[in-house]
Parts: C-alpha cells; sequence; structure tokens
C-alpha cells in the first residue's frame, strides 16, 4: 500500500485565501469542496477545525493528489453532479476560485446554497486596479499574477468583479453574511473592489 502524504502542519505557510477560510469555517463541521485541487484546503480544514470534509474535482491528477493525502474526493463535473446531493447535507459547500470555471454559475450557486447550509466563494476581481491599468493604457485583455491565463488558454468563462457578485447575491436574494476583500498577503478595507485581487463570501439563503 503507498503511503500516504502528509497532511499539511504549518497553517502559516499557506496562502491568505485558505488560513480566512479555514478562520471562517467552525470546527466539527461537514464541509463539500467544488473544486478541491489537490486537497489542501481539505487538508487544513481536517486538521485544524475537525472537519468531515469529502471534494468534487473534475482533473484526475489533482485526485490522485488527494488520494495520497488520505482524503476522500470524486471525479465529477460540478455543472452537473450536484442534484443527487440531499437538502442542507453539509454545513459548508466551498467554492474557491471555481465558480468562474463553470459553464452555469448562477445554477451551481443555487444548488450548493440548496445542499449546504452555507457556502464559501471566492472569486477572483477581474477589475482589480492591475488589470484596469493594463486594459486602459496596453489595450489588451490583462495578464497578472492572479489571471495569469492569455485569452486563448484562460479556463475562465465568467468574468465578474465584487460589485457584480454582490449584484447578484441582491438579484437572487442571498444574504451575505461575511465578505473580505483580499490582496497577495492581506486583508483590503478601503474599496476592495480596486484593489482586492479576490473577493471571499460566506452565503446563506
Amino acid at each position: 500500500m503507498a503511503e500516504k502524504t502528509p497532511l499539511v502542519t504549518d497553517l502559516m505557510q499557506v496562502n491568505l485565501i485558505f488560513r480566512t477560510i479555514v478562520d471562517l469555517v467552525a470546527e466539527k463541521s461537514k464541509v463539500l469542496d467544488l473544486g478541491c485541487g489537490d486537497g489542501t484546503l481539505l487538508s487544513l480544514l481536517i486538521r485544524y477545525k475537525q472537519c468531515t470534509g469529502t471534494g468534487i474535482e473534475i482533473d484526475e491528477k489533482a485526485i490522485y493528489q488527494c488520494v495520497a493525502k488520505g482524503l476522500a474526493v470524486s471525479h465529477g463535473n460540478i455543472d452537473t453532479g450536484l442534484a443527487d446531493y440531499s437538502s442542507k447535507r453539509f454545513d459548508y459547500v466551498i467554492l474557491s476560485e471555481t465558480i468562474q470555471q463553470v459553464m452555469n454559475p448562477r445554477e451551481v450557486i443555487l444548488e450548493s446554497l440548496r445542499i449546504g447550509k452555507k457556502i464559501v466563494v471566492v472569486i477572483p476581481n477581474f477589475c482589480h486596479i492591475s488589470a484596469r491599468l493594463q486594459l486602459f493604457f496596453r489595450g489588451r485583455v490583462p495578464v497578472t499574477k492572479e489571471l495569469p491565463f492569455q485569452w486563448y488558454d484562460t479556463p475562465n468563462l465568467s468574468f465578474l468583479s465584487l460589485k457584480d457578485f454582490r449584484a447578484f447575491c441582491r438579484q437572487e436574494k442571498i444574504k451575505i453574511i461575511e465578505a473580505r476583500g483580499i490582496s497577495t498577503n492581506h486583508r483590503i478595507f478601503v474599496m476592495p473592489n480596486l484593489f482586492a485581487k479576490v473577493g471571499l463570501f460566506v452565503l446563506e439563503k
């Protein structure tokens, strides 16, 4: 039997987004991580918050990394893979920089709110000041550290700002119970739609 990859042991070694999610999720919660990648966040929630965690991931290589960590992860497409879950099955459903890559973000968010008591959504801010300046001065689609893809090979299907996401929540009557703008290593309190590189929202309905 292959030896399991150790779980992350030092919370300060991971990025601020994951540290913030770990801080916000209640202890011993049941968590579903949609688009869980290599399982780093699930590992942190299990270790630091004693959560029961599972994930859905479409990338087979990432799934192997999750399995090596001893995590329970399913191979699936979150655009179509949520209908089989019963309502309010999870305490938290997490969409960390995932929602902009799905075909039907509205349906995924509403389904996540159905199967989870709360959901955590992290979105890249396509209206960050660096992106605005590149578009204004260069006249080309921005490429940044947080958005490193060229127009022809980007996995992103939806392009939104923090203001766009708040407007969506108002339209769908979704309650925002926590909202944070985050830069590389610190929280943004002033004009987050301009200066935050990502937005983190905790929602319920």
